[in-house]
């Protein structure tokens, strides 16, 4: 794969949330039919969720909260993103991320709602990612977003279509409109984040993204349904 491919397809990067959703999805009806308890058949669907994407995203979401939160400049906090040992704030940013989408999924009163959620989350949080990488700079010029390249305008469009599809889809029209607000407003707040504290995007900050877009979501679909555990 060469230097800007990356950019090229990332208009697929939904499809490729839809395909990790699903495999949660499966695991989650499968773990429903035979007799497992919702909060344990939801803790099984996020793991495989996590096995599928090899926990990349969760990865990002560490390095970023650990080099934001411990570094003291921007060369600084670069650097921290870029070692591979786990601090406090990347220990934590992970446990909350973890505990909050296994209470949501948990929350949720069928498997057929709880399967449509994890599709839908995860394609709308992985829909936002190539308009971030389109308006958001690279903060580095060596890192793997910046070897990614810039995806294209049509390619963020694309990609923002499919996600505010699945989310009317699996959500119902009402929560896929609030949903993907959230999404975009979400979107924002990371970009405006990532230029203060680094001046642009990085790998991690990427995946950090897609884990509090995956976060938000749930949240909303918990909230305009209603179910309460």
């Amino acid at each position: 794969m060469t230097s800007g491919d990356v950019a090229h397809a990332s208009w697929a990067f939904p499809v490729a949330g839809a395909l990790v959703g699903g495999a949660g999805a499966l695991t989650y009806t499968v773990a429903a039919a035979i007799g497992i308890p919702p909060p344990l058949a939801a803790g099984l669907a996020l793991s495989a969720t996590l096995f599928t994407t090899g926990c990349l995203h969760e990865d990002g979401l560490a390095d970023m909260a650990d080099g934001f939160g411990g570094g003291r400049d921007r060369a600084r906090k670069l650097e921290i993103m870029r070692d591979s040992r786990l601090g406090t704030y990347g220990a934590c940013a992970l446990m909350m991320s973890l505990l909050l989408r296994w209470t949501a999924l948990a929350a949720m009163v069928s498997p057929v709602a709880v399967a449509s959620a994890l599709i839908a989350t995860h394609v709308t949080s992985r829909a936002v990612l190539p308009g971030f990488m389109h308006f958001v700079p690279p903060a580095r010029f060596d890192g793997l977003s910046a070897q990614a390249g810039q995806p294209s305008l049509r390619s963020a469009v694309i990609a923002v279509v499919l996600g505010a599809l699945a989310l009317a889809a699996g959500l119902g029209l009402a929560a896929a409109m609030v949903g993907l607000v959230v999404a975009i407003c979400t979107g924002l707040m990371v970009a405006w984040l990532a230029m203060r504290q680094i001046g642009g995007q990085t790998g991690d900050v990427l995946g950090a993204l897609e884990q509090i877009i995956e976060i938000v979501i749930l949240l909303t679909a918990v909230a305009m349904s209603g179910t309460q555990a």
